[in-house]
């Protein structure tokens, strides 16, 4: 441990910026210079150190989360929106989440370690916005090896960021002597700064070459091998370092490199060898390339710079090892109930049958908490093998997971893999409930019109008997489609009856919702609102806000508010279902039209002809997609000749397209026009345009307007 008192001072000035960062190649102290700032700063700290894993921005945003609150409670409505599988992450997650960091009653530092490994641009542009949200004395520090994601040149003329590189960070002559002498070394001041010199003071380096040299090591080879070049390190840590340990553990150190944490009984199983925790425990305590990861020492990971130069050496001595060890590693996480770093080691391996059923178990879990990233990563791998056909039940999964976030082609492309034919060779229980998932698709894709939907929905009910609530649930839809209202109410009442038992919530709200809109239709306006509250409490209870299924909730409060003349609450209400229509698709095309003639009835009643006229746009190119959805082209048709009594009418607020309220979000970030057109895949021209549009609908001349206008009507959060 070499103290960095210059550096240190600077870090603790009270009136410092609000923002460092330390930015500098493996092997600088990077995260140590951090530690022990904070460990001396007094600030309460809230600690995550990212890893590949944290792509997934919802994950990296609960752990930032959970460190905060950690320090002090935050608004629980931060987690709502976190587990939610629908919540926008730039719209509702960030804003929520910045609002609880700002409102922290006493100063925090909040450090990001490793956020070079952050990819995704829906996470840099988060942790962006957070950087806009520390409230006074509180700070934000990041470690990477590269530039992070802030807008730094905004920051350095505001005089808000502290910036710490590799010239800050290499040890001077004294220091280099310094961690030599602690590290069991004494060499004659010439070979001190022969070795300093030649590794400009680069603190692994030359705590490599002191390893080595306390082994026996050449002082004139360890003063030669450092040149700034990774392959001379590499080389030098083969020769002077792994080749003075006994062969087996070199062995050990290379192939339980391929580990992302390790603990004496998963390296046992991986190795096949035994005492394993004892050989890591000596390697702890022998030196610093070996970081536990808890107080008790069971667990542990390779410095990262250590780890790569092992994983490199294992490719060049044992190329061909690396997936039987990943698979051994698989295997002791699964049967130690670590099923999802049981599928990550199986990806890694490239095992694509144990990924395949992981990802059945795990699928939907996953999901249900919010983490569709990581879903999509999954699914995404097996699909990008080309293979997912060979797996029906991940197939169907996925096309179900996916239609119900919106992502109408990915739902047809894996619902085309699911054929006839395709369950031989399966087991008898995972055909089962295959053929069951397979009913549940059918009926929520509805590709095939509504006779179909209504004869599949009824067969499947007398096979699986009350067992999955959605059946009922679309058996009254198509009730209803087919203009039958009594019988849809009756069916209807059923399925909240089933859907209630099962705990089926998403489901059960949506039947309650039809219910109110079946009530309101006929007049018993009481009845209406009182199945609308029972729904509303329910949505709540469960989290459901921020669910694309819950638009159908909104819409009919916004019905029962309008009847009792109290416009504004449905205006709130309406607001809320256009920040969920972007998700509702021709994925599951008989809800999303009915939301939208719910909604264009609503602004007629409330005399918003313009917002009528974009949604009725929006459910025709839905019926051009899916024609055979039995009454709602009927009423998509008298709906639109309403409007063209109204002439050309064009007052009242604007609505957003889908286009529009996918970019808005985005608006808020640093994003500039040209980022946030790769991050939607659409051009630089393309999101300029849908910007100017929105200005114009939200009466605003600019971005930051915009933004200020969205919030202020409920569009965005914060």
């Amino acid at each position: 441990m070499v103290s960095r008192p210059g550096l240190l001072e600077l870090l603790r000035d009270e009136n410092g910026p609000p923002i460092v960062t330390v930015v500098a190649p493996p092997g600088f102290g990077k995260t140590t210079l951090l530690a022990e700032w904070t460990e001396s700063s007094g600030l309460a700290v809230a600690w995550v150190s990212v890893d590949e894993r944290d792509n997934d921005p919802k994950v990296l945003l609960t752990y930032v989360a959970a460190a905060l609150d950690g320090v002090e409670p935050i608004d629980s409505g931060v987690f709502d929106a976190l587990a939610s599988p629908g919540s926008s992450i730039a719209g509702v997650v960030t804003p929520r989440l910045g609002r609880a960091l700002a409102l922290m009653p006493r100063p925090v530092v909040l450090v990001l370690d490793d956020m070079h490994l952050l990819r995704s641009r829906e996470g840099q542009a988060a942790i962006a916005m957070l950087a806009d949200h520390l409230p006074r004395g509180s700070r934000l520090a990041i470690a990477a090896r590269r530039e992070p994601p802030l807008p730094i040149a905004r920051l350095r003329a505001e005089g808000r960021i502290l910036e710490f590189g590799p010239e800050h960070l290499s040890l001077d002559r004294e220091q280099s002597a310094s961690l030599l002498r602690d590290a069991g070394v004494e060499l004659p001041d010439s070979v001190i700064t022969a070795l300093h010199e030649k590794t400009e003071g680069w603190p692994v380096g030359l705590y490599l070459a002191a390893l080595a040299l306390r082994a026996g090591g050449s002082v004139s080879k360890a003063v030669a091998a450092f040149g700034g070049d990774d392959q001379f390190v590499s080389e030098y840590l083969h020769f002077e370092v792994l080749s003075r340990l006994p062969p087996r553990q070199v062995q050990f150190l290379r192939r339980s490199a391929v580990l992302e944490r390790m603990s004496g009984p998963l390296c046992d199983a991986v190795l096949q060898e035994t005492e394993s925790a004892e050989a890591l425990r000596q390697l702890q305590r022998s030196n610093r390339l070996l970081v536990p990861l808890d107080r008790r020492g069971e667990w542990y990971r390779y410095h990262h710079l250590f780890r790569e130069m092992l994983l490199a050496e294992l490719d060049r001595s044992e190329p061909d090892l690396a997936a039987s060890l990943l698979r051994r590693a698989a295997d002791w996480c699964e049967r130690n109930g670590k099923l999802e770093e049981a599928l990550e080691y199986s990806i890694s391996a490239g095992d694509e049958d144990t990924v395949a059923r992981l990802l059945g178990t795990l699928a939907r879990p996953t999901y249900r908490a919010g983490r569709i990233s990581t879903v999509q990563r999954w699914f995404g791998w097996l699909q990008g093998r080309g293979r997912i056909d060979r797996y029906p039940l991940v197939a169907v999964l996925g096309s179900l997971l996916f239609a119900l976030t919106g992502h109408a082609a990915e739902a047809d492309r894996l619902a085309d893999a699911v054929t006839p034919g395709r369950l031989e060779g399966v087991s008898a229980e995972d055909a089962a409930v295959t053929e069951a998932l397979v009913a549940v698709l059918r009926v929520v894709l509805c590709r095939r019109g509504v006779e179909a939907m209504r004869v599949d929905a009824e067969q499947a009910i007398q096979k699986f008997g009350p067992l999955i609530g959605t059946l009922y649930l679309f058996r009254a839809m198509a009730n209803l489609l087919e203009g039958d209202s009594e019988g849809a109410d009756r069916a209807f009442d059923d399925a909240v009856e089933v859907t209630e038992a099962l705990g089926e919530t998403v489901d059960q709200v949506i039947a309650l919702a039809e219910r109110s809109l079946l009530a309101s239709a006929r007049g018993a306006w009481h009845e209406a609102e009182s199945l609308t509250a029972t729904a509303m409490s329910i949505v709540r209870r469960a989290h459901l806000e921020e669910y694309a299924t819950s638009a159908l909730v909104y819409v009919a409060a916004a019905r029962v508010a309008l009847h009792r003349g109290d416009a504004p609450t449905a205006r709130r209400y309406l607001v809320h279902v256009q920040r969920l229509r972007e998700q509702l698709t021709y994925a599951v095309p008989h809800l999303a039209v009915q939301t939208r003639l719910e909604l264009a009835r609503a602004y007629l009643g409330l005399g918003e002809i313009a917002g009528a006229r974009t949604i009725l746009r929006e459910s025709g190119d839905l019926l051009r997609r899916r024609p055979d959805l039995g009454i709602l082209g009927e009423q998509n048709d008298e709906l639109r000749a309403q409007l063209a009594l109204r002439g050309s009418a064009t007052g009242g607020f604007q609505t957003l397209s889908p286009a529009e309220l996918r970019l808005l979000p985005l608006l808020s970030t640093h994003f500039s026009f040209r980022e946030i057109g790769e991050e939607l895949f659409v051009s630089p021209h393309t999101v300029k345009s849908q910007a100017i549009s929105i200005y114009r609908k939200l009466g605003v001349s600019s971005r930051s307007e915009a933004v200020q206008s969205a919030r202020k009507i409920g569009l965005l959060e914060g």
